[in-house]
């Protein structure tokens, strides 16, 4: 009966917009991501840019943890909302530990794998924020949510290959060599896969939303 009632109320919409907003920023993030990755004497700037849109996005969670407290009514339950925009923040905050990692060891060539790794977890932010435009409308959108966080899962799956492939390359390349170029190596490795494993979070909270939805 409480669900029939709120059907009739007036939502409030800011949400959508405080989620489009952050999603522009994991993309952004990623991009920044992505040009760490590509090593060199740019690398720390490139860092620096993934903690300023990672700082942008905590900042915007806030907002929307926020609005939850005083708004009457959502667009769908507070809980959902709070444990999506958590489950997105966590990527970015993952994309930032992993710039840390590259500053704290001063790390300035970073592996093929690496590299595809970061190219994949930019198409996963581009596909978050597809996505969460569509939530807006659920009922007429669960066809393409559904293809989206299916599409986000399998590449979840491909940097998970990835990083498999990586250490196995990274192991080979140091094990008559120097050890600790291995461990950072290994540990770039591990913080990518969070990023994706976050992102593989997003969805499935995307689809928890859609299941109790329609």
């Amino acid at each position: 009966m409480l669900r029939w009632f709120r059907s009739f109320l007036p939502k409030e919409e800011r949400f959508f917009d405080l989620f489009a907003r952050h999603a522009k920023t994991a993309v952004q993030c990623a991009m920044a991501l992505q040009d760490m990755l590509k090593g060199g004497d740019e690398t720390p700037v490139h860092c620096q840019r993934v903690n300023q849109f990672e700082n942008d996005a905590d900042n915007i969670t806030r907002e929307v943890l926020t609005a939850v407290r005083r708004t009457f009514i959502t667009p769908f339950d507070r809980g959902d909302i709070k444990n999506l925009i958590t489950a997105m923040d966590d990527a970015v905050d993952q994309m930032q530990q992993t710039a840390k990692a590259v500053v704290l060891f001063e790390v300035r060539a970073f592996e093929p794998p690496m590299r595809e790794m970061g190219t994949l977890i930019v198409e996963c932010a581009d596909l978050v924020g597809r996505a969460l435009p569509l939530l807006q409308s659920i009922g007429s959108n669960v066809a393409m949510l559904t293809q989206i966080t299916e599409e986000l899962t399998k590449l979840e799956g491909r940097v998970d290959d990835l990083h498999d492939i990586g250490l196995k390359e990274l192991y080979l390349k140091h094990r008559d060599a120097n050890t600790m170029d291995f461990i950072v190596g290994a540990e770039i490795y591990d913080h990518l896969e969070k990023v994706a494993d976050r992102f593989d979070d997003v969805a499935n909270e995307i689809n928890s939303i859609v299941i109790e939805q329609v």
